[in-house]
């Protein structure tokens, strides 16, 4: 199956993953625009956005460019639904990373949730639901997510799901700036 001609769901009795529409706008608002969630999102090599969107033309411009980026087979970017509140509490996007580094054809997974959902155990529950399927969707043995030292409750999840800090550097494809705090899963080690 190729991710890019269709876009699976991954669903759970509490949570639903599905690809981002821009009808997701003005619940993803309510992630993007929140300013303790912004510390745990991945904006490496991101030619300078770091995902805040404080309002509703830039939450709309940011979900055209990930459409546009799906069209291009750049990376998919999957919302997240809490189905017992019926709203978006956050995105993942994934990609199959080509580079001249250490973290050449691997899986890049980005999760953005908002401050009240960067729990272990529902952090946990992300992972339990996309990761499995994530490795064969991009045709990686290796998938990546970086994590700050300050994520307490994410490094939790990680690390219960069978991922391990990695000491190496990711180095951008656009900036060539060098990034750490990169956590790293095998398709073996995986749950």
């Amino acid at each position: 199956m190729n991710v890019y001609d269709s876009c699976p769901a991954f669903e759970d009795e509490r949570f639903l993953l599905r690809f981002v529409k821009q009808e997701d706008a003005d619940d993803l608002l309510k992630v993007y625009s929140d300013k303790n969630a912004l510390p745990f999102f991945n904006s490496d090599n991101c030619d300078g956005d770091n995902f805040y969107y404080p309002d509703s033309d830039r939450m709309e411009n940011a979900i055209d460019f990930w459409l546009r980026s799906y069209e291009t087979k750049w990376f998919v970017r999957w919302t997240i639904f809490d189905k017992t509140i019926s709203k978006a509490i956050g995105t993942i996007e994934m990609f199959h990373r080509i580079a001249d580094d250490d973290f050449n054809h691997v899986g890049v997974m980005r999760l953005d949730v908002r401050s009240d959902y960067e729990i272990s155990d529902i952090l946990q529950v992300m992972f339990e639901l996309f990761i499995p399927e994530a490795f064969a969707l991009f045709e990686c043995n290796e998938i990546i997510t970086k994590i700050p030292v300050y994520a307490v409750e994410r490094i939790n999840a990680a690390l219960k799901f069978g991922f391990i800090k990695s000491e190496k550097l990711l180095i951008g494809t656009n900036d060539h700036y060098a990034y750490n705090n990169y956590w790293t899963v095998n398709k073996d080690r995986s749950l």
